[in-house]
């Protein structure tokens, strides 16, 4: 039986959490020289930020890493007790993408992970066979029970609104380097099986500079069962604007499974961050719900309180944070890409 059937879904991100985990960044391909220190201090704020209402789970590469974490948290006033470590070689700092999927079962009462397959957003960042091991990794830790599909999944290509519904691009899921082997009738399929779904609605592109192939996570969010933000760039000679807009026209036509539009909240764009000549995926979508509040990449541009201003409008029932991500971009993803969300039953 599929864990739909068995009565399993993927509860979405605002339900009650357990915990968040997080794989703690080591790898000097992602930030590049010093730059890796400089984005430390906006990614402890982050774990404080998130530990106010949950454990965080940290999959940590070796002793010595963790040992450096333990050192650090004090200067940033982190409870360690609100910590927990897997000690075990990792690849890179993406736990929204090589992370476990969490199902739960509020009939029974069960949890489970998915584990899906991971290739590093079609093989782009080799080697990737740790991170591919982390939902087992957690799986043991929490003894919980693991299916595996088969295929490549992302965490961040999905968007779920706790209600049947998920939210994806073309351009991620059926591009030819995930899963060659699928047509779009058999993609939703495994999102049906899998994540206890009933229906797939798709846009079709990311922003710029997004090294995943068009993950949702940067460009429309769920934020309750039937509204969404969604990103959009009023600058019409920005590259952004016509992919944003092409999306915006989708999301206006797509009705949910109770027959219901979309309500849609738009939200502009931040001004371009460019790194060496190169424009990172810098998007206020990568914000992350959890058990304190709204966790929101701000970065240090005119936009940053126009947005905080309207998510704080549409999440009434927890305060909007907003926190410095303007160093933790240029690693190409924010706090969502960073994180994986463990629900309670």
């Amino acid at each position: 039986m599929t864990p739909k059937e068995q009565g399993f879904f993927f509860p979405p991100e605002w339900h009650p959490h357990v915990a968040t985990w997080l794989t703690f960044p080591h790898n000097e391909a992602s930030w590049q020289g010093n730059k890796r220190q400089q984005m430390y201090p906006q990614y402890f704020e982050l774990i404080k930020a998130i530990s106010k209402g949950e454990k965080v789970g940290l999959n940590v590469n070796n002793e010595d890493l963790k040992n450096f974490i333990l050192g650090e948290i004090p200067k940033y006033d982190i409870d360690v007790n609100q910590l927990e470590f897997i000690v075990k070689q990792t690849n890179d700092a993406w736990c929204r993408d090589h992370g476990p999927a969490f199902l739960i079962n509020p009939t029974t009462k069960e949890r489970m992970i998915v584990n899906w397959g991971y290739n590093a957003w079609g093989g782009k960042y080799p080697p990737f066979n740790n991170d591919n091991d982390v939902p087992t990794n957690i799986a043991a830790h929490r003894g919980l029970n693991y299916v595996t599909p088969g295929i490549i999944m992302e965490g961040g290509s999905v968007e779920f609104n706790g209600a049947g519904t998920i939210l994806t691009s073309r351009e991620c899921l059926l591009n030819e380097n995930r899963n060659p082997h699928l047509n779009q009738g058999q993609i939703e399929q495994y999102l049906y099986d899998y994540y206890g779904a009933e229906q797939v609605l798709w846009v079709n592109d990311g922003i710029v500079g997004d090294d995943t192939d068009g993950h949702i996570d940067d460009t429309t969010r769920f934020v309750n069962e039937d509204t969404v933000i969604t990103m959009v760039e009023p600058d019409k000679s920005d590259d952004n604007h016509a992919i944003l807009d092409d999306n915006l026209q989708l999301l206006k036509q797509m009705r949910l499974l109770n027959g219901k539009q979309l309500n849609i909240v738009e939200i502009p764009m931040p001004t371009p961050i460019v790194l060496d000549d190169f424009r990172t995926p810098a998007s206020y979508a990568n914000f992350l719900i959890c058990n304190a509040g709204v966790i929101v990449p701000i970065f240090n541009c005119k936009n940053d309180e126009v947005a905080l201003d309207i998510l704080s409008q549409v999440f009434t029932d927890r305060p909007v944070i907003g926190l410095p991500s303007d160093k933790i971009i240029w690693g190409q993803g924010s706090f969502h890409c960073l994180s994986q969300q463990e629900p309670a039953v």
